[in-house]
């Protein structure tokens, strides 16, 4: 699922809130409204408690940095190694 260019598996920037200017990785979409995803970093927002944060407060960092399939478990290690694969491809 698409909404506004940002799905499951991007890392997205925080513009808004306590968390602004930090990276987090989309790990899935709100069922209920269409304009939330849930958002974590593997740090302070642990894949098991994640935030939820408006669309329109994001912003895309890169694309498709990973891809969850059913039934898969998200550890808190993969997602601070994607966040910082994605810094690092960024800073080069």
């Amino acid at each position: 699922m698409s909404v506004n260019g940002i799905s499951v598996g991007d890392v997205v920037t925080a513009l808004a809130g306590r968390d602004e200017g930090r990276l987090f990785a989309v790990i899935a979409a709100d069922d209920k409204d269409e304009n939330y995803v849930w958002i974590a970093d593997g740090r302070s927002r642990r894949a098991d408690k994640p935030k939820r944060k408006k669309i329109k407060h994001l912003k895309l960092f890169h694309a498709a940095m990973f891809e969850l399939k059913e039934g898969d478990r998200l550890t808190n290690a993969a997602l601070r190694k994607t966040i910082s694969e994605c810094e690092n491809s960024q800073k080069s």
